[in-house]
C-alpha cells in the first residue's frame, strides 16, 4: 500500500494545486497506474476521505504544531493528512504503520528534515488518544468541526432548511456516494446491461424507482469499462436523472439543453425521445461541446446537435423549441458528497451566481414556442439559487406559468441534492 499512499497524496495536490475536479482525478489515476480493485479501492478511500475530512484533519493537526498550518509545506501537511487521516478513519491501518508511513512520505519528497517534525505531530494525537478539537458553541461552528463543512455552510442550511435538516444532512455529505448509470436504451436494455457488467463481477442494483437506472458497486475506472467504451450507458446520479426526465421529451420534440456540458441530461432526453425530433446542446466552451459531440457519437444518438452557445444572451438563429431545460450553473452545494473539493472554496465567490443564474433563465425562456414548457434545476442546496430565482422570473414573466417544483436531498433516497422548478408558457 506504499505506493498507494504517495499515489493518493500526489493526486490530492494535484487537486488542490491545479483545482482539477476530484472525480475526473481519481479515474485517471486508476486508469494510468492500471490500479486492481483493491488497491483502486484503498487509494479511493484514501483521496476522498482526506479531501472531504479536510477541516477536521487541519484542525487536529493545528493543534499538535507550533508550526501554522499556513506556514507547512504543501507536500508535508499533505502527508500529515494523509496519515491523521488513517489514524482516525481508517481501523483497518495500524497506527504504527500510518505514522510510519508518512514518516517515510515526507523522506522520498526529499524533505527529510521534516520526518521529525511529521512524526512528533503524529505521535503527539496519539498520546491525546486522537481527540478532535469540536468547540461546544456556537452551533454552526460545532457541526463544522464535527462534519467537517465550512461553518459558512453550515449557517446557511441552519438558517434556509433549519437545524433537524441540517444535522441529518451533514453525515449525507461525507463518505462515498452511490454510482447511478443511466442504461443506453438505443443499444441495449436494463437487463442485458445488468447482466454484462455482473459477468465481469460488477455489483449492480436496479432502482427501484427510476427506469433504466442502475446503481453499481465494485468497479474500478468507469472510463475503461468495455461497457462504458461501447456507449452503452453513462454515468449520472438518480436526480439528475429524474430531472431530465421531467422535461417529459417525447418524440419529434425539438429540445433546448441551454447548458448542457457535461451533456449526461441532454443523453438521457435523446433516449426518452427514440432520437427522433432534435436536442440542441448547449455550452460556452468550445472544449466541451466537443466532448459532447464525441459521446453522443460513441452512444449513437444521432438527434443530438453541440452547439457552442452563450445562453445568456439571445441568438434567433436556433429558433423556438417545444421543451427547454435550463441547468444553470451554480454553487454545487448538493454534490458536496461526489466532489467534496466544493467545500474548500471561498463562500463569497457564490454571490454573484443568482445574477448570472436569472439572466440564463430569463433569456433561454425566449426560445419556447406557446404551450412548452421549461424547466430550470440545479445541483445545490441554497434558496437564492434556487427558490428565489424561480419566484423572481415569474414575478417578471407573465406570460408564465408555474407547474410544478421538487428539490431532492441525499436523506430521501441517496440522490444529489437537486432543485427542479417547471414552468409553462401561456397560449395567446
Amino acid at each position: 500500500m506504499n505506493n498507494i499512499r504517495q499515489l493518493a497524496a500526489l493526486a490530492l495536490l494535484k487537486t488542490q494545486d491545479k483545482n482539477a475536479w476530484s472525480n475526473l482525478t481519481l479515474d485517471k489515476t486508476i486508469r494510468e497506474h492500471g490500479l486492481d480493485r483493491r488497491d483502486a479501492a484503498f487509494f479511493s478511500a484514501l483521496f476522498y476521505g482526506v479531501l472531504e475530512r479536510r477541516i477536521t484533519l487541519d484542525a487536529c493537526i493545528a493543534a499538535h504544531s507550533k508550526t501554522s498550518i499556513g506556514k507547512i509545506s504543501p507536500k508535508v501537511l499533505m502527508a500529515l493528512r494523509v496519515g491523521v487521516y488513517q489514524l482516525l478513519y481508517m481501523d483497518s491501518v495500524p497506527d504504527h504503520a500510518a505514522v510510519s508511513e508518512s514518516v517515510e512520505l515526507v523522506k522520498r519528497w526529499r524533505q527529510g528534515s521534516a520526518a521529525g517534525f511529521v512524526n512528533g505531530i503524529m505521535r503527539s494525537f496519539l498520546r491525546s488518544g486522537k481527540k478532535i478539537p469540536v468547540p461546544n458553541e456556537p452551533l454552526d461552528e460545532r457541526l463544522s468541526a464535527e462534519y467537517s463543512c465550512p461553518a459558512p455552510l453550515v449557517k446557511l442550511w441552519l438558517d434556509s432548511y433549519g437545524e433537524d435538516f441540517t444535522k441529518r444532512m451533514l453525515p449525507e455529505s461525507l463518505g462515498r456516494p452511490p454510482v447511478f448509470i443511466r442504461v443506453n436504451t438505443m443499444l441495449t436494455s436494463q437487463e442485458e446491461l445488468a447482466l454484462s457488467l455482473a459477468g465481469r463481477g460488477v455489483t449492480v442494483t436496479p432502482d427501484a424507482e427510476v427506469e433504466n437506472c442502475l446503481m453499481i458497486e465494485d468497479f474500478g475506472a468507469v472510463s475503461s469499462m468495455p461497457e462504458f467504451k461501447g456507449g452503452l450507458f453513462h454515468v449520472q446520479d438518480k436526480s439528475s436523472q429524474i430531472c431530465a426526465m421531467s422535461l417529459n421529451a417525447a418524440e419529434n420534440d425539438r429540445v433546448l439543453d441551454a447548458c448542457a456540458a457535461p451533456g449526461g441530461k441532454s443523453f438521457t432526453m435523446a433516449q426518452m425521445m427514440n432520437c427522433k425530433g432534435e436536442v440542441v446542446a448547449c455550452d460556452l466552451h468550445p472544449k466541451r461541446v466537443g466532448l459532447i459531440s464525441r459521446r453522443a457519437a460513441e452512444m449513437g444518438l444521432k438527434n443530438i446537435r453541440a452547439l457552442v452557445l452563450d445562453s445568456s444572451v439571445f441568438d434567433e438563429s436556433i429558433g423556438l423549441f417545444d421543451k427547454i431545460l435550463c441547468d444553470v450553473p451554480c454553487s454545487g452545494l448538493g454534490v458536496i458528497r461526489r466532489k467534496p473539493e466544493i467545500k474548500l472554496n471561498d463562500f463569497s465567490g457564490f454571490q454573484d451566481l443568482p445574477k448570472v443564474q436569472y439572466q440564463i433563465l430569463k433569456n433561454t425562456s425566449r426560445y419556447l414556442k406557446e404551450g412548452g414548457l421549461l424547466v430550470y434545476s440545479t445541483c445545490t442546496l441554497n434558496p437564492e439559487e434556487n427558490e428565489r430565482i424561480a419566484e423572481r422570473f415569474l414575478e417578471n414573466s407573465p406570460g408564465f406559468l408555474k407547474s410544478g417544483e421538487f428539490l431532492t436531498t441525499p436523506i430521501q433516497n441517496g440522490s444529489d441534492g437537486f432543485f427542479t422548478a417547471s414552468f409553462i408558457r401561456r397560449e395567446s
